[in-house]
């Protein structure tokens, strides 16, 4: 039962709970022996709150027991990442100088605890969640469980590893810059990024603890192994009313437009080779596919998301690092005007450094393009895209200026080109639900992001639910458990 167990969704642990052929305190120590076993190759969960875990879990326990009344994660183990604070475990975001601290829950952590969930770990994550890969000089790098010597995605790659491993069944992280489905496509999870606003961010880090500012683009979301499980944890951290429970769309009348070709976006030749067997799979279901080009232009979209995030990302930077980069403004326009890549590290001086006048003729085009949406969902309930323009890469530490990404015809493209898919839903607050899509040759995830309308969430993850329960659910990776 311990193997088969771990690595079964959220809602067949809660039924097991329920019934009583496991107790809480049993679940919970099965998932700290497969995290102990798993810990030094995958370095997924890297800090413990264990007594405060067990003791929880025996009340819970005792309580069911007396058939006491209990939450809908009544005595479920779960893991958070770690940007957000948990009492007793603060978020560190990767920084020692964080994780000294007292603090309360983060708001969405307490919907979770009060659901009765039983938080015991918190997973890694890059440096102030700025990257995708997870590592930093406190607790090193998390891999992925498909393939040790790559990386399980960032900024929630320790949730995702986590997850595929079957150390836990929940989890909740954040996606700024494709934080929740980056990792999820690298390690072959579900994940649901929220449209903007639907779950709070108080307690996130970044921005510096205590904060009471929600960062615009930023979103606090679930990640699972089934879409079921997305919708049940949902419900529980979202600020308004979400079903926990609701039927899967019906594929004969979902309509799809399937977005894979972008001049300025590369995409490796794999990954779409991967995502066309996909679209051949939902067609044969009875899916209504268009193939469509870009649904806003590209260079006004990508142009305005570097200023967004750039500002945010600049807004982090300690002080002194901040005044370099406000000098460097001339010499950035100048090197941009003589001919520099937009999404070069001197081009992106100006994103960091961004006036509000900057920001509002971002937040112009920003608000014109979502305007624009509105008539390409007319047309479909969801558009379907790349998340990543590869698999999953090996572990790559340098300086983000000296890192390119390797596509399997030999070629190589900018690392920042992983913002390319993720950037429309993050800039225009549109709803994402990433779905496991197939395996390279190499047997690497391949992932999917499902776009739906702002304020679509219930819309996309019907689709989602769909696909997991007659396409493709969740699939372990072959590692020694």
């Amino acid at each position: 039962m311990a193997e088969d167990i771990l690595l079964q969704d959220a809602t067949s642990q809660l039924g097991a709970l329920q019934s009583k052929r496991i107790s809480s305190e049993e679940l919970l120590k099965l998932a700290l022996g497969r995290h102990e076993k798993l810990h030094k190759r995958l370095g997924a969960v890297v800090n413990a709150d264990l007594a405060h875990a067990l003791e929880r879990a025996r009340s819970i326990d005792d309580t069911r027991v007396k058939d006491g009344a209990l939450g809908p994660l009544a005595g479920l183990p779960m893991t958070l990442k770690d940007t957000l604070d948990v009492q007793g475990m603060p978020a560190s975001a990767g920084l020692d100088r964080f994780r000294h601290r007292i603090c309360e829950d983060a708001d969405a952590v307490s919907g979770a605890r009060r659901a009765g969930a039983v938080i015991w770990g918190k997973t890694n994550v890059p440096v102030m969640a700025g990257d995708w890969q997870s590592y930093n000089d406190l607790y090193g790098a998390t891999s992925n469980p498909w393939d040790l010597e790559r990386t399980s995605g960032g900024s929630s790659g320790g949730a995702a590893a986590a997850l595929a491993a079957g150390i836990t069944p929940l989890e909740i992280g954040s996606d700024i810059g494709g934080s929740l489905r980056v990792p999820a496509s690298f390690c072959g999870v579900f994940s649901h990024k929220p449209t903007w606003g639907l779950v709070s961010q108080i307690g996130h880090v970044p921005p510096h603890p205590g904060a009471h500012a929600e960062r615009d683009l930023n979103v606090i979301g679930p990640m699972a192994r089934s879409v079921r499980d997305l919708r049940l944890l949902l419900s529980l951290i979202a600020n308004g009313p979400v079903a926990a429970r609701a039927p899967a769309a019906d594929l004969t009348k979902t309509r799809i437009g399937v977005w894979i070709e972008a001049d300025d976006f590369p995409l490796d030749g794999e990954v779409r080779t991967v995502l066309e067997a996909f679209v051949t799979q939902l067609a044969e279901a009875g899916a209504e596919i268009e193939i469509i080009s870009s649904p806003v232009p590209t260079d006004q979209l990508m142009g305005a998301y570097q200023v967004l995030l750039g500002s945010i990302i600049g807004s982090d930077m300690p002080e002194a690092q901040r005044k370099q980069m406000a000098a460097m403004r001339g010499v950035s326009k100048l090197a941009v005007t003589l001919g520099a890549d937009e999404r070069s590290a001197l081009a992106q001086v100006r994103a960091y450094t961004a006036t509000h006048a900057e920001w509002l003729e971002a937040d112009e085009v920003r608000c014109r393009l979502r305007n624009g949406l509105k008539t390409v969902f007319s047309k479909y309930d969801v558009i379907l895209a790349p998340v990543s323009p590869v698999p999953a890469f090996p572990h790559n530490h340098k300086p983000f200026n000296g890192r390119r990404l390797s596509l399997s015809d030999g070629r190589t493209i900018p690392y920042g080109a992983m913002l390319n898919w993720i950037g429309l839903a993050t800039a225009c607050y549109l709803p994402v639900t990433t779905v496991p899509a197939g395996h390279t040759p190499s047997g690497l995830p391949v992932g999917a992001q499902l776009i739906g309308p702002q304020g679509g969430d219930a819309k996309t993850l019907a689709v989602a639910q769909a696909i997991d329960e007659n396409i493709r659910g969740f699939v372990a990776p072959a590692m020694d458990f």
